[in-house]
């Protein structure tokens, strides 16, 4: 059975994070990918910063995860990206259905 995941990055630009997400679905790791403007804070370096970025909430498959988080990390720009993998652990069948149609295929034998 496959095990969906969403997987979260955040990134410094709107154009980035298409230009990422359109790499990522011509792959086929990923069927979706939503970008939504944000507000971060975070502790970098011993000081509290603050940014606007782009959320990027992708939906894959926990198969792909080893080749997704690689492709992401080489066409990040940060030193240290957020990619943050959450199981799905239920959903629309319809949509899943659909997941399963839009992914790459990796057999469940395989191992990364």
């Amino acid at each position: 059975m496959t095990t969906y995941i969403q997987v979260v990055t955040t990134l410094n630009d709107k154009k980035t994070a298409a230009e990422i997400a359109g790499a990522l679905l011509e792959k086929k790791l990923v069927a979706c990918v939503q970008i939504l403007p944000c507000q971060s804070m975070y502790r970098w370096q011993g000081k509290i910063e603050e940014s606007e970025e782009y959320f990027c909430i992708m939906k894959s498959s926990s198969r792909l995860y080893p080749k997704l988080e690689k492709a992401i990390r080489e066409s990040h720009p940060y030193d240290v990206p957020e990619i943050l993998a959450v199981e799905v652990v239920a959903g629309n069948r319809e949509y899943l259905d659909w997941l399963d149609q839009e992914l790459l295929f990796i057999p469940p034998e395989y191992k990364a």
